[in-house]
């Protein structure tokens, strides 16, 4: 099996359930500084030293989220992006939250002055 950033985001147009809380939980140990928040949605706010590096970040996010189609709700400020990953067509969370947040994980495996407090 693949790690989560490896994986590739699937349509999710409803239909299927949410992961349960013990699902969700397993898969939230492959994130590093990710929390749930009331088993519907993981989060994490990373922080940065600049309003530069912050749009760097979003950026990057930007990036992804459109390469995997599907997009998470951010929250930026001077030096912090809050990150909010929910699947809204299931009301819940899905996998492909989780490979988009492993994803983003990878982005700050170098060095690059951000770390994130969930």
């Amino acid at each position: 099996m693949s790690t989560l950033a490896e994986q590739t985001c699937q349509p999710c147009e409803g239909g299927v359930k949410p992961l349960n809380s013990n699902d969700a939980h397993i898969m939230l140990e492959e994130l590093n500084g990710w929390c749930l928040d009331d088993d519907k949605t993981i989060q994490q706010d990373f922080h940065f030293k600049n309003y530069y590096q912050t749009m760097a970040f979003v950026n990057a996010v930007a990036w992804i989220a459109h390469q995997e189609d599907h997009h998470p709700d951010m929250t930026v400020g001077y030096n912090h992006c809050l990150i909010q990953y929910s699947t809204h067509a299931i009301g819940g969370l899905s996998q492909n939250d989780f490979i988009c947040a492993a994803k983003i994980d990878a982005l700050l495996t170098v060095d690059n002055g951000a770390h994130g407090q969930a």
